[in-house]
């Protein structure tokens, strides 16, 4: 879909909005190169696609279903390779991102079953009421969500090339609102992303195209919880899903690893995982990639995601981070003799459900100092990591905060 960059006459701050980790819809074709892991994957399923074989490949309601899980983990599946120093699909699958620069894909995960996928279209409906139109003032900026970025020097081709997509939309979003600058709106790994656009482009672009960013439940410092989804999986609260049965994908998607605890935040004496014969703390997570029987994910953690996960650089734009608390929040996972493959028993502390305190609030501490840095932290107490995206006192509060930005600076151009 291309991006019409008309003008538009309006007070408001373009808004782009930049999902989190699963969401936005992705769509598959399956080539030659295929080969089905079962009887049950074969290139007919699914049945329905469009005329050049796109199917939708998140979400899907069959991955309910067993059987066509493990079709869902193969076709989802990234492979690192070690040669070329970057991840690409399984062989014979083809993906995109439908209708980049729209909000659609972001919606809804399935347009055909809303009530049950709403992903932003609450936040979306708000941000209607207070006068922004989608396509005019208010963008969406979907991406694979299973490809992620890289330290410096080493190759990220699909996550790259969303932030060079992304570069460009918030440009032609200015520029087709008379040159205002855009307000970045981010939920959980949205905004690590927009982060790193931040800091990977000069100064004079950020004070130029970028007016404010606004982020929703960011895991700055990673998440415990992700140790367990590569341990055991994670069904992530969906009934029926196996978790050992999405294991495999989950570990592959180079997203994870990079929403792995970090040493940063989570220090040497804090154990994260405890099993009958060792602890692990976020120092000790090539140790536990290992043990669990990941080798495979040590080399791209220790070259590619720790040195970027090690410096959160303050990017000199005006940020306010917005999050639950007061939500149990797993803080140690206690495995068992039957090890790995089952669930473990959590001890839990503050967070909002999924990303932990110490790394929602990281910034504040980390960027104390930093005298050029805005920096505005929200609490919600009680509201958990998608919640926010939900509940109304949370969106009331996501609202009034981009109402306050664009009064500000609409009494700015009033004093001027």
């Amino acid at each position: 879909m291309m991006l019409c960059v008309c003008k538009v006459t309006s007070t408001l701050h373009p808004l782009i909005l930049v999902p989190g980790s699963g969401g936005n819809q992705l769509e598959a074709r399956l080539t030659t190169g295929y080969k089905p892991s079962g009887m049950f994957c074969g290139r007919f399923y699914p049945i329905s696609k469009d005329k050049e074989g796109w199917f939708r490949l998140w979400f899907d309601p069959s991955v309910l279903l067993a059987p066509f899980t493990k079709c869902f983990n193969q076709r989802m599946m990234l492979y690192y390779d070690p040669d070329l120093d970057d991840y690409s699909n399984a062989p014979g699958v083809e993906t995109r991102v439908p209708e980049f620069g729209s909000t659609n894909s972001l919606l809804y995960l399935n347009p055909n079953l809303k009530s049950l996928t709403a992903y932003m279209a609450p936040l979306a409906n708000f941000l209607e009421e207070i006068g922004y139109m989608s396509g005019e003032t208010m963008f969406g900026a979907p991406y694979d969500f299973r490809y992620g970025l890289a330290a410096e020097g080493h190759p990220s081709h699909v996550g790259s090339k969303f932030l060079q997509d992304l570069k460009d939309l918030t440009e032609k979003a200015s520029a087709s609102n008379g040159g205002k600058p855009v307000i970045l709106l981010s939920h959980s790994l949205g905004g690590l992303y927009v982060l790193q656009l931040l800091n990977r482009n000069p100064p004079s672009w950020r004070r130029r195209f970028i007016k404010h960013f606004i982020a929703l439940s960011a895991p700055w410092g990673g998440t415990v919880q992700e140790m367990l989804t590569f341990a055991s999986g994670s069904s992530f609260g969906v009934p029926l899903v196996d978790p050992l049965l999405v294991r495999g994908e989950q570990r592959s998607c180079e997203t994870n690893l990079w929403l792995m605890p970090s040493p940063k935040l989570f220090g040497p004496g804090k154990a994260l995982v405890i099993t009958p014969n060792k602890a692990y703390s976020a120092h000790d997570i090539p140790e536990f990639l290992n043990d669990i029987g990941y080798p495979e994910g040590v080399i791209p953690y220790i070259s590619r995601i720790l040195p970027m996960t090690e410096a959160l650089v303050a990017p000199n734009v005006g940020l306010t981070c917005i999050f639950g608390t007061g939500v149990k929040t797993p803080e140690t996972l206690l495995y068992g003799k039957a090890g790995f493959d089952k669930q473990p028993e959590a001890v839990y502390g503050d967070g909002d459900g999924t990303v932990n305190l110490e790394s929602l609030s990281a910034l504040e501490s980390l960027w104390a100092f930093e005298k050029n840095q805005s920096l505005k932290v929200i609490r919600l107490s009680g509201i958990s990591h998608t919640s926010i995206l939900e509940v109304s006192a949370a969106l009331d509060a996501i609202i009034a905060e981009i109402s306050s930005i664009n009064s500000k600076a609409q009494a700015e151009v009033s004093f001027e």
